[in-house]
């Protein structure tokens, strides 16, 4: 063992028994490379993190440029920082006008707490509508709406008032009343399987907040920024939310989550009492320098299309014994093998190929497939080969 990987295994706390362990040396591109010497292909993109790709030269333009000038000034809201201005304003000129106010936090699951917080404030409810097989984060907030026993059971007492219905099912509409403050989902649920909703039933939850008064959080962490083939995939659905949360891909890979909404909704953080909800290092310039630079170009090139030719490729490539389905929009795919021995093998197998792969918090039987969205045809092309060629020599 390495004095470095002495230091990790030591030192840093550790999330599960089994990391990876890789030692990385640099990143560059769809590809990660190690101390060894050794190279592997990113298909996940982080967990859809990097959809430039690591270190994209007009974002480490960006960073650098700012570093020159200022990093953290002041908590967040009191100073004009031209990063956060300059972003605020890109990222607000792609939404609705409903969705023309932006707070800038340090991830997604603070972006989901503080969309929360917004909800019950602004309706003066405390009653929240989640989802089953859900997942929002591991903040005490979002895994109370996070639709996983598993994961919420050695924490609880969580929120109260958190009622989960099924996903894709009208029958549990009715769930949402005059009680309620928000309705939080995924449009796709990553963890939960990637498992996209249905269009007409999404905007039957629309009309129902509606006619409720409770509002509507999408959740777009994982879907958004290109991932699954427009912009945000409320897009694509025709639905747009009351709250937006984002993180992920926002940052170009720097740290970077917002929520975002109206003008109207976030009044209520202003009073009651002023400062209700503050944050140190929101926003921070450097992050926002990023993420400008990420947004513009996403903007400039066409993503739209590269994330639909991987779902095609995905789809035309992956097929055949122990198979069951591929799933998912975009770059945003989930990989549904026969059974959980099938799965081990198949990552472990791609994985001394030199390719990354995810599985998700609620499946050992589904892969993540979610690569940057700048690869190259032909090399995306040789990396399915080799999952299916994998799959097969196990199945």
């Amino acid at each position: 063992m390495s004095e470095l990987s002495d230091s990790f295994y030591k030192h840093v706390a550790q999330t599960s028994d089994f990391p990876m362990g890789l030692e990385i040396d640099h990143a560059e591109g769809c590809h990660i490379h190690t101390k060894d010497g050794k190279s592997y292909l990113d298909l996940i993109s982080g967990i859809a993190v990097s959809s430039l790709g690591h270190r994209h030269p007009n974002v480490i333009d960006a960073i650098k440029k700012q570093l020159d000038k200022h990093l953290h000034v002041m908590v967040y809201g009191e100073y004009i920082q031209e990063p956060q201005s300059r972003f605020a304003q890109l990222l607000t000129d792609q939404l609705p006008d409903s969705l023309d106010r932006v707070y800038f936090v340090n991830s997604g699951t603070e972006a989901n707490e503080g969309a929360l917080k917004l909800a019950k404030k602004y309706t003066g409810r405390h009653k929240f509508v989640a989802f089953k097989n859900s997942y929002h984060g591991d903040t005490h907030g979002s895994l109370s709406v996070t639709g996983r026993d598993v994961y919420r059971n050695p924490y609880k007492p969580l929120l109260p008032d958190v009622h989960f219905i099924d996903f894709n099912d009208p029958a549990g509409l009715s769930m949402i009343d005059e009680k309620t403050a928000a309705v939080i989902m995924e449009p796709i649920q990553g963890e939960g399987g990637v498992i996209p909703a249905d269009k007409e039933w999404l905007k039957q939850i629309r009309k129902r907040c509606d006619e409720t008064g409770a509002l509507l959080i999408f959740d777009e962490i994982q879907t958004g920024f290109f991932r699954t083939g427009s912009l945000f995939s409320f897009q694509y659905y025709d639905v747009i939310p009351d709250i937006l949360s984002l993180a992920k891909a926002m940052g170009g890979g720097m740290p970077m989550g917002a929520f975002v909404s109206s003008s109207e909704i976030f009044e209520e953080f202003k009073h009651n009492p002023p400062l209700n909800h503050v944050t140190t290092f929101g926003g921070h310039p450097v992050c926002c320098a990023a993420a400008h630079a990420n947004l513009e170009t996403l903007l400039s090139g066409d993503f739209s299309s590269k994330a639909k030719m991987i779902e095609e490729m995905a789809r035309e490539i992956l097929i055949g014994d122990g198979i069951d389905e591929v799933r998912g929009r975009g770059g945003m795919i989930g990989l549904q093998l026969r059974d959980s021995d099938l799965t081990q093998k198949v990552v472990d197998e791609c994985f001394k190929e030199g390719i990354i792969l995810g599985w998700t918090l609620h499946s050992n039987s589904l892969v993540r497939i979610a690569p940057p969205l700048i690869i190259e045809q032909d090399l995306l092309n040789d990396a399915l080969h080799t999952i299916q060629f994998a799959v097969q020599k196990f199945a």
